[in-house]
């Protein structure tokens, strides 16, 4: 095989290599020279008819050719690919001063909405939002909201306990936004108006219960607080976020371990059809549980009893917007459905402003 053949060969294929204006002529010229069928294949078929001086002199120069075709589709490649990125991009750049394309924009979860709502509410009336962890010990808990161990008000909230860590202590998932009261009033002196908004987790589930929910609690601590202010501010809370002007209420004696007096708030409603209205009628629907702060709660905070006093209360938040808003499965506020978020939800520019 004469050598000027295979340098005519070599010419013609890297002229066709660096010609080649894009990947896909490129690899075609690649299938023309190195394909099963390709020219430089087609030489190395022959080698086996060669006597074996012809094959020691050709089969190296073939192999060679072979490696510098190789070498420069390769070279060619990376240039081609470079330049198909760089004219991508140059027909993808964004130009930043046209007018954004309008969109569907998500909703507000009932639940985010009606805590919006509540905090703005108080917010009016002089309170202050505090926050507190997810997980809680055993004092912040229990012990300093006057439940000692052993208690049988224990048994009344279905713990989710933690494992012990290497001294033994368990920690659990707070039961209730309680334990931000005992943080505050550990912390701050008293004037104290705050509300405590949060997740809390018990161990149920059904229509009306899960095993995570939201809860807003509200503590005033100061020296002349009592129950006719307890009653005022949570009755000014009914009429303000049922949109009512008159609210008829009642309270009922109630236990809770944190507040003695304590009591359950009834807010009178009727039925029309498959529709709520509260402020009238003959029946009563329980919305929340208050009362007085128990001395010994106070004790353990450090504040004296002889001094302050003070009220509290707890609402459930998914409770509240299944009553306002008419949604009739608490389940549901949990399942991810963006069918029911579509129906239920709220623009992000409605409600309190707080979005």
């Amino acid at each position: 095989m004469p050598s000027d053949d295979l340098d005519a060969l070599e010419h013609r294929l890297m002229a066709d290599i660096d010609a080649a204006p894009d990947e896909a002529a490129l690899e075609a010229v690649r299938v023309a020279a190195l394909g099963k069928k390709g020219a430089v294949s087609d030489r190395l078929k022959t080698l086996g008819k060669m006597t074996p001086d012809e094959r020691k002199l050709a089969g190296p120069l073939l192999n060679q050719l072979k490696e510098r075709l190789s070498v420069a589709i390769a070279a060619r490649k990376e240039i081609l690919e470079h330049a198909a990125l760089e004219a991508r991009l140059s027909q993808e750049t964004v130009d930043v001063t046209l007018p954004v394309t309008q969109r569907p924009v998500g909703k507000i979860h009932p639940v985010s909405h009606v805590f919006a709502e509540i905090e703005a509410i108080f917010a009016e009336m002089g309170f202050t939002v505090r926050t507190g962890p997810d997980i809680e010990d055993d004092f912040h808990n229990f012990t300093a909201l006057n439940f000692p161990q052993g208690h049988p008000a224990r048994e009344m909230h279905d713990t989710f306990f933690l494992e012990a860590n290497e001294t033994g202590e368990q920690k659990v998932l707070r039961t209730h936004t309680s334990p931000v009261q005992v943080r505050t009033m550990m912390t701050e002196t008293p004037p104290i108006r705050i509300i405590a908004p949060g997740r809390t987790f018990r161990c149920d589930s059904d229509q009306t219960h899960t095993p995570m929910f939201h809860q807003v609690e509200g503590l005033v601590i100061d020296k002349e607080t009592h129950l006719g202010h307890l009653k005022g501010t949570l009755e000014a809370f009914v009429r303000a976020f049922f949109e009512i002007d008159d609210v008829a209420t009642r309270f009922r004696p109630h236990f809770f371990p944190f507040t003695e007096p304590s009591a359950e708030m009834d807010v009178a409603y009727e039925r029309q059809g498959g529709k709520i209205t509260f402020g009238k009628g003959d029946k009563w629907m329980e919305i929340l549980g208050c009362g007085m702060v128990h001395p010994n709660v106070l004790r353990n905070c450090g504040i004296d009893p002889d001094i302050y006093q003070g009220f509290a209360f707890g609402m459930g938040v998914d409770r509240l917007a299944m009553l306002k808003y008419g949604i009739p499965d608490l389940r549901e506020f949990f399942a991810g459905d963006t069918d029911w978020l579509n129906h239920y939800g709220f623009a992000p520019d409605a409600g309190t402003g707080s979005f």
